[in-house]
């Protein structure tokens, strides 16, 4: 797909002091129906107004939700001219009335799952969901006013996406939806832990709580399944089995510690006979990861009777339920389910920036590619042909800030 490029497209700069309190021209990537090419447009960001925060995006990165949506697979996702992008790391520009946990010049990330810190949910410390700031698919606009913030040159609103939308220069958040990081953090690497790295770590971490000695298996060694790997391999597990239907997946889970590899379509058996015979009975704990209904019950009879728990990560687009009988939990096996790896983001999320720093979380095998913001298109094309984990988009300024 060639990058189209909308009339009188400039670059901005990043002076905080000349644009604070004002609107913005910047160049965006807006996707205008399903399946059709982005094209890169000068548009309008408004000023952020009370309790949010205007950041400049440095560098983004592309996951399979932003290609779900971008192929409008559902109605939530079908609005449009619409920003997409949830993973990204970026500079605080600006901040509106009652902000004072950032202010400019902030390296933050966005999240997508928000952490308004006062709900119900919030001051629970077993979930890390949040009253007002969940994830919301049909959410299109700022939760103060109900409003955009982008516009295109002629007055057209712009929508949000996923309480982030980082297919921009600029984008204004919820303050709610702004971690701030580390100001020595490798600000690339850590536009991952917006969404899959975060996601697939926590599941192994937060989740399932992974025990040193204990077995493993992963269903779909894509990003979001080798971050489990990582996760796994840094808590001390003793066996990590991967399962995916491509070869090409288990070059790269063996950097991540994966030391089984099974594909589901050699041999006669179903793979969780094949995972039970070769751990005798079953693993601790298994991951979906792919967004299956067969592969999770897979997942699920993988895991030992007695204690095995299968976390459901996967996004199901299909409206069946569960393919379990209530009494195959009667054997002591349990499934659950999480949103970004149970990581409360505001509160927790700048430790795992930390364990990243540590080298305890190596993000280093996750990026395979690079470009240029304005080839997001092709970016695209890498994710359809299952040749990219990540691909980062470095936007303008990126490496003077970093």
């Amino acid at each position: 797909m060639a990058t189209l490029f909308h009339n009188n497209v400039n670059k901005s700069s990043f002076n905080p002091s000349d644009t604070a309190g004002k609107i913005i021209s910047c160049n965006a990537a807006v996707v205008r129906g399903p399946n059709q090419q982005f094209l890169i447009e000068q548009i309008r960001v408004d000023p952020p107004k009370t309790m949010e925060v205007r950041i400049k995006i440095l560098y983004t990165s592309i996951c399979h939700t932003d290609l779900s949506a971008w192929q409008g697979e559902n109605e939530a996702q079908r609005a449009y001219p619409r920003i997409l992008g949830h993973e990204a790391v970026g500079v605080v520009e600006s901040v509106g009335e009652g902000v004072t946990d950032l202010k400019e010049g902030d390296h933050v990330i966005p999240i997508f799952n928000g952490e308004c810190g006062h709900c119900v949910y919030c001051n629970r410390r077993t979930t890390n969901l949040c009253e007002k700031y969940r994830v919301n698919p049909f959410k299109k606009a700022m939760t103060n006013d109900g409003k955009c913030r982008f516009w295109t040159k002629d007055g057209e609103p712009i929508f949000h996406f996923l309480n982030t939308s980082t297919f921009t220069e600029y984008s204004v958040l919820d303050s709610a939806c702004v971690v701030k990081i580390d100001s020595n953090s490798p600000l690339k690497k850590m536009s991952l832990l917006s969404c899959g790295v975060s996601t697939g770590v926590g599941a192994a971490w937060n989740v399932a709580d992974v025990q040193a000695g204990s077995s493993v298996a992963i269903f779909g060694l894509g990003a979001l399944g080798l971050a489990v790997a990582e996760g796994a391999r840094a808590r001390g597990v003793s066996k990590i089995v991967g399962v995916d239907i491509n070869p090409d997946k288990f070059i790269k889970g063996k950097a991540m510690g994966i030391s089984e590899f099974l594909n589901p379509n050699d041999g006669g058996k179903p793979v969780h006979e094949r995972i039970r015979e070769m751990t005798g009975g079953g693993v601790d704990y298994s991951f979906e990861c792919v967004g299956n209904l067969d592969v999770l019950r897979e997942a699920f009879l993988a895991t030992h009777d007695g204690w095995g728990k299968t976390v459901l990560i996967g996004i199901y687009p299909s409206p069946n339920l569960l393919p379990i009988h209530p009494m195959e939990l009667f054997d002591g096996r349990s499934i659950i389910g999480t949103v970004f790896g149970g990581y409360k983001g505001k509160t927790q999320l700048p430790d795992l920036v930390q364990d990243c720093m540590r080298g305890v979380v190596n993000l280093d095998g996750f990026i395979t590619h690079e470009l240029p913001f304005e080839k997001i298109n092709q970016a695209f094309e890498l994710l359809i042909d299952g040749k990219a984990l990540r691909c980062v988009l470095r936007l303008p300024y990126a490496e003077i800030m970093e």
